[in-house]
């Protein structure tokens, strides 16, 4: 059986998935956008049924008549596009433990599409780029990609 984890960047909210995601996306659309605070929003698919919350609770945003946005009340991630009626759920693949492991096999939302989207691999690297991750890299208060016993380790003040 294939086990997928995730959850929000406070690792106030896992959850896992017990079967393997379908219908990975990237969605363009200004509604994905706005929900996610970016150019697109790359989903996948699960059974509710296969779907459940192992830590805290998931804060929903209702952003249509049908379709409600779930996410983490402590830090805002975006978790979860749920269309009310149906049996299956979306999850944000930002969100999961290892979201390299699942790629998205098509796109929707196009007449919102970037116009440059396509080009973003040409885009300059940083110079600074390893001395930035490096300096932040000590006070990183990020859960880790993997569930815990305990999420934080150990009270900060």
């Amino acid at each position: 059986m294939t086990v997928t984890t995730g959850g929000c960047q406070c690792g106030a909210v896992r959850y896992r998935i017990d079967q393997a995601l379908e219908n990975a996306h990237i969605c363009h659309c200004r509604m994905c956008q706005k929900a996610s605070g970016n150019y697109f929003q790359p989903l996948a698919r699960t059974p509710k049924a296969k779907f459940s919350v192992t830590r805290g609770e998931i804060g929903w945003f209702r952003s249509s008549d049908i379709v409600r946005r779930g996410f983490c009340r402590d830090c805002g991630t975006p978790l979860l596009f749920d269309v009310i009626d149906r049996d299956t759920i979306n999850v944000v693949l930002g969100a999961l433990d290892h979201p390299e492991a699942v790629k998205p096999t098509f796109q929707c939302g196009s007449a919102e599409k970037m116009p440059w989207f396509g080009g973003l691999d040409t885009v300059e690297l940083s110079d600074d780029e390893t001395a930035w991750y490096a300096a932040v890299a000590p006070s990183n208060h990020q859960h880790p990609d993997h569930d815990t016993e305990q999420w934080p380790a150990e009270k900060r003040s």
